[in-house]
């Protein structure tokens, strides 16, 4: 028993750092949060238990329903669209010719450059007057649009800007492309398959569990999203088109220092996010196929 139990106390020993971490910087935040969002807590001065005044007052916060149908407008386009994207540049991939490997590294860096530094590139690309997009439009005799003026164009730009990170997906499409048994491609030949069938009827079937999954961890992402839209405020971006729900629950911790009411707002972002997440597990048995 005492060898069990030294065996056991080293194992906990080294796992102990990772323990200590999840427990301040994770579990801590999110109960104090719990407790935060019932008070009103400026940082300066002890909080004040308000009860749930924070959450009657998000019921009638406009800037918070504008904010959060924004967000759940870009879930709904990106995640999306990135989806196909990401689909259809890994099929592409997945022939095997000459190079290939060196279009797949070519695909997959984007993903791993930081945020901030790709974003920084991107408010460049897009400028309206000095951006190369309007420049290569011009040439062709096309007047570029205001990309990061107007609500509408910063919306597209903002979705277009998402799709610079499809590379760490398409990874994952790859490694379940080369996953799918390939006398199944035989069988759907000699049955007369075509190219388009043998895509519908095996590879997308096949292909739907990762799908599944990209999907549920893009619906995650998306509505956290943060960094993009906070960056393109300081180009005069309009704020209607750049306050996400994050942001907005950034400026009411950090701008104006109501921690009570943001630890509201998070409380209500998770919950948003269970529910649309439950919402697509529910969905899942009737597209998603397994192996089995």
């Amino acid at each position: 028993m005492r060898k069990e139990l030294r065996r056991q106390l080293t194992g906990y020993a080294f796992v102990s750092p990772w323990l200590v971490g999840f427990v301040v910087f994770t579990l801590y935040p999110f109960l104090a949060s719990i407790y935060f969002s019932l008070t009103r807590y400026d940082i300066v001065t002890p909080p004040r238990f308000v009860g749930l005044a924070n959450y009657r007052f998000l019921a009638h916060d406009a800037v918070m329903w504008h904010a959060l149908l924004l967000t759940f407008e870009y879930a709904l386009v990106a995640v999306p669209l990135g989806i196909v994207v990401g689909v259809a540049i890994a099929l592409l991939l997945n022939v095997e010719v000459r190079g290939v490997g060196i279009y797949r590294t070519i695909f997959y860096l984007p993903s791993i450059v930081p945020t901030v530094a790709s974003t920084l590139v991107f408010i460049w690309i897009l400028n309206p007057q000095i951006g190369l997009v309007n420049d290569l439009l011009g040439l062709v005799g096309i007047v570029g649009p205001a990309w990061l003026k107007e609500p509408g164009w910063t919306f597209v730009s903002l979705v277009l800007m998402s799709l610079w990170g499809v590379g760490g997906s398409i990874v994952v499409y790859l490694a379940a492309l080369k996953d799918i048994p390939f006398f199944l491609y035989e069988a759907a030949v000699i049955d007369g398959a075509g190219v388009l069938s043998r895509l519908r009827h095996v590879t997308l079937p096949l292909l739907s569990p990762v799908i599944f999954f990209n999907l549920v961890m893009g619906v995650i992402s998306a509505f956290q999203y943060f960094t993009q839209a906070y960056m393109l405020q300081d180009q005069l971006a309009p704020e209607e088109a750049t306050r996400f729900y994050a942001v907005y629950l950034f400026e009411r911790s950090w701008r104006y220092l109501d921690m009570g009411y943001a630890s509201a707002m998070a409380w209500v972002l998770f919950l948003v996010i269970v529910v649309v997440t439950g919402l697509i597990f529910r969905t899942h048995r009737r597209w998603v196929h397994y192996g089995s």
